[in-house]
Protein backbone atom coordinates (compact mmCIF):
# COMPACT_ATOMS: atom_id res chain seq x y z
CA UNK A 1 0.00 0.00 0.00
CA UNK A 2 1.54 3.33 -1.11
CA UNK A 3 0.89 5.30 1.82
CA UNK A 4 2.88 3.34 4.10
CA UNK A 5 5.93 3.54 1.95
CA UNK A 6 9.08 4.76 3.41
CA UNK A 7 11.18 6.02 0.48
CA UNK A 8 15.06 6.77 0.07
CA UNK A 9 15.14 10.17 -2.30
CA UNK A 10 12.44 12.15 -3.90
CA UNK A 11 12.77 13.44 -7.11
CA UNK A 12 10.91 16.43 -7.80
CA UNK A 13 9.68 16.42 -11.77
CA UNK A 14 6.76 19.03 -11.67
CA UNK A 15 6.16 20.99 -14.40
CA UNK A 16 8.30 18.28 -16.91
CA UNK A 17 6.66 16.37 -19.58
CA UNK A 18 7.00 13.16 -19.29
CA UNK A 19 9.77 12.27 -21.75
CA UNK A 20 12.01 14.52 -19.75
CA UNK A 21 10.42 13.49 -16.36
CA UNK A 22 12.05 9.64 -18.02
CA UNK A 23 15.30 11.17 -18.22
CA UNK A 24 15.64 12.52 -14.86
CA UNK A 25 14.26 9.42 -14.05
CA UNK A 26 16.73 7.64 -15.06
CA UNK A 27 19.68 9.42 -13.45
CA UNK A 28 18.35 9.66 -10.19
CA UNK A 29 17.77 5.40 -10.44
CA UNK A 30 21.79 5.83 -11.46
CA UNK A 31 22.27 7.07 -8.11
CA UNK A 32 20.56 4.32 -5.95
CA UNK A 33 21.52 0.98 -4.29
CA UNK A 34 19.33 -2.03 -5.62
CA UNK A 35 16.46 -2.31 -2.94
CA UNK A 36 16.01 1.69 -2.67
CA UNK A 37 13.02 3.38 -2.94
CA UNK A 38 12.43 6.61 -5.08
CA UNK A 39 9.42 8.55 -5.06
CA UNK A 40 8.90 10.95 -8.39
CA UNK A 41 6.44 14.08 -7.66
CA UNK A 42 4.54 14.78 -11.37
CA UNK A 43 1.99 16.98 -12.60
CA UNK A 44 2.14 14.88 -16.25
CA UNK A 45 -1.07 13.44 -16.42
CA UNK A 46 1.19 10.65 -18.70
CA UNK A 47 3.40 9.59 -15.50
CA UNK A 48 0.28 7.62 -14.44
CA UNK A 49 0.83 5.20 -17.66
CA UNK A 50 4.07 5.79 -18.33
CA UNK A 51 6.10 4.92 -15.47
CA UNK A 52 4.94 1.35 -14.92
CA UNK A 53 6.50 0.58 -18.26
CA UNK A 54 9.11 2.41 -17.91
CA UNK A 55 10.33 0.40 -14.42
CA UNK A 56 8.78 -3.04 -16.00
CA UNK A 57 11.35 -2.39 -19.04
CA UNK A 58 14.13 -1.27 -16.84
CA UNK A 59 14.18 -4.09 -14.34
CA UNK A 60 12.10 -2.39 -11.64
CA UNK A 61 9.34 -2.51 -9.57
CA UNK A 62 6.78 0.31 -9.81
CA UNK A 63 5.07 -0.08 -6.24
CA UNK A 64 2.04 2.31 -7.27
CA UNK A 65 0.75 5.90 -7.14
CA UNK A 66 -1.45 8.58 -4.78
CA UNK A 67 -2.82 11.42 -5.92
CA UNK A 68 -1.96 14.72 -3.96
CA UNK A 69 -3.36 18.23 -4.37
CA UNK A 70 -2.70 18.90 -7.86
CA UNK A 71 0.17 16.01 -8.71
CA UNK A 72 0.93 12.63 -8.13
CA UNK A 73 3.53 11.06 -6.23
CA UNK A 74 4.68 7.40 -7.94
CA UNK A 75 6.87 5.04 -6.15
CA UNK A 76 9.90 2.74 -7.56
CA UNK A 77 12.00 -0.15 -5.61
CA UNK A 78 15.05 -0.14 -7.89
CA UNK A 79 16.53 -3.45 -8.71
Amino acid sequence: MVENITFDETLDCHGFSWPMAILKTKKAIGKMKSGQILEILGTDPGAKNDLPAFARKAGHEYLGKKEDQGFTRCYLDVK
